[in-house]
């Protein structure tokens, strides 16, 4: 195990770069963890964390603005969830731009369907860095000072390892059912 934090620690910094341009909760999870172990500068955790939440979400709206064949080329199994997307930017407007960070499934859709509608780019840019700026905050600073509950967990799974599948079947599965009940097609009522 403290082989897997000393090479998370080494190249914990670029990864968790690249899987913060297109979310990167649980690395920042996992960093905030790490800082707390003193494997990781917090700091740094969240500046890097910041950075490529916020470019990913805004090269994500490039993309779909400007090159909407291939990126609707690329969605066309996600229609519906696409749709989810524009109805929420509808109800609640720019503050899906701080929700859809947080919500698993539809927060690299959401700034593609932002990008396919006529909303300006450097509002967009503002929330997003303001929203990518909490998102940071909130959940690397949250992870950091859970740290000592966290790692208890992932030793209790270490020592359990079939409880890891069974969360991650329970976690799939409920979000699953979310997703197909929330792109669900509604039914007319005459």
């Amino acid at each position: 195990m403290e082989d897997t934090f000393s090479n998370l620690a080494t190249y914990g910094y670029i990864g968790l770069f690249l899987y913060s341009l297109g979310g990167g909760f649980v690395a920042l999870i996992a960093a905030g963890v790490l800082s707390y172990m003193g494997k990781m500068d917090l700091t740094l955790v969240l500046l890097v964390a910041f950075v490529a939440n916020a470019l990913g979400d805004v090269l994500l709206f490039y993309m779909a603005r400007y090159q909407k064949g291939v990126m609707m080329e690329g969605l066309r199994k996600h229609r519906r969830k696409l749709a989810l997307s524009h109805v929420m930017m509808k109800k609640y407007g720019s503050w899906i731009i701080l929700f859809q960070k947080f919500i698993y499934g539809i927060k690299t859709l959401v700034p593609i369907a932002i990008g396919l509608t006529k909303y300006d780019f450097k509002k967009f840019a503002i929330y997003n860095a303001l929203s990518a700026g909490v998102w940071a905050l909130s959940i690397g600073l949250g992870s950091y000072y859970s740290g000592s509950a966290l790692v208890k967990v992932a030793e209790f799974i270490g020592e359990k390892p079939w409880i890891a599948p069974i969360i991650l079947l329970v976690f799939g599965t409920l979000l699953w059912t979310y997703m197909t009940q929330a792109t669900k097609k509604k039914k007319k009522v005459k």
